[in-house]
C-alpha cells in the first residue's frame, strides 16, 4: 500500500476528490483539515492548503511529517502559457520553480538549487491516464508566484524568462518542499484561463469544469500507482 498526499489550494479544486473518499478520517493540524481514506489498494490524504506559496509549503511539510506520505500530487487549476495549450487541457509538471524570486538567491545560497524536478514515474502515469481518458495533456515547466496573472504584458515577460507551460500560485512551493524531503511529486493542473488580459473572465467561466476534469485524473492515478 502506498500513501498519497493530494494538495489543492481551494475547496473547489478538492470538492470532487473528497466527495469520492470513503469514510475519511479527519485531522486538523495548524488549521489545515486533512482527510485520510483508503482508495483501491492505496491510502490517500487530501488537504486544502489555501492560496499561495507559504500555505502550500507549510501544508506539504505537515503531510510529510505527520502522515508519512510517500508520493505527493499537487492538483487544481492553472493559467496556460504556451500558444498550443487550450483551456480545459492538462499540464503535467516536468519541473517547477518560483517566478517571483530571482533564481540566483536559490542557486547561490541555501538550498543551492533553483528548479525542482517532478518524478518521472508520476509524470508518465498522469500522461497515460490522460491518454486513456482522451484528454489532451502537455508536459513541461510550471512556474509559481504569489499573484494571479491576468496581464498579457506580465505573461510575455514570464514566457521570455522561463518559457513555462503553466503558471499558478503553489506548485513551486510543493515541489521545493518535496525535493528537500526526497519525496516524489508531480503537479497535475487543468487550464482554467490563459493568464492574459481575458484571464479573470475565463477563470470564472471554466474554474469548476477544470477542477472536475483534473480530479478524475488524480483519483485514477492513486488507483493505478
Amino acid at each position: 500500500m502506498k500513501i498519497f498526499g493530494i494538495i489543492g489550494a481551494m475547496p473547489s479544486e478538492l470538492k470532487d476528490i473528497q466527495a469520492a473518499q470513503v469514510n475519511p478520517v479527519k485531522s486538523v493540524i495548524a488549521g489545515y483539515e486533512f482527510y485520510e481514506s483508503l482508495h483501491g489498494e492505496n491510502k490517500i490524504v487530501t488537504v486544502c492548503c489555501g492560496i499561495g506559496k507559504v500555505n502550500a509549503a507549510v501544508c506539504t511539510q505537515i503531510l510529510i511529517d505527520q502522515f508519512h506520505v510517500e508520493k505527493i500530487i499537487n492538483t487544481g487549476i492553472a493559467g496556460g502559457m504556451k500558444k498550443e495549450i487550450a483551456v480545459l487541457e492538462i499540464v503535467i509538471s516536468t519541473s517547477v520553480l518560483p517566478h517571483d524570486l530571482d533564481a540566483h538567491f536559490l542557486k547561490d545560497y541555501p538550498p543551492y538549487h533553483a528548479e525542482f524536478k517532478a518524478d518521472p514515474d508520476l509524470q508518465d502515469l498522469a500522461k497515460k491516464i490522460c491518454n486513456a481518458m482522451q484528454i489532451t495533456s502537455h508536459a513541461g515547466r510550471i512556474v509559481s508566484g504569489d499573484a494571479f496573472i491576468t496581464d498579457s504584458a506580465v505573461k510575455a515577460r514570464l514566457m521570455e524568462q522561463y518559457n513555462p507551460y503553466a503558471v499558478d500560485m503553489e506548485t513551486a512551493a510543493v515541489g521545493q518542499c518535496a525535493w528537500r524531503n526526497q519525496i516524489p511529486f508531480v503537479s497535475v493542473r487543468c487550464i482554467s484561463d490563459l493568464a492574459d488580459d481575458d484571464g479573470a473572465m475565463s477563470y470564472d467561466q471554466f474554474e469548476i469544469l477544470a477542477a472536475q476534469r483534473v480530479a478524475k485524473i488524480v483519483m485514477a492515478m492513486c488507483e493505478r500507482a
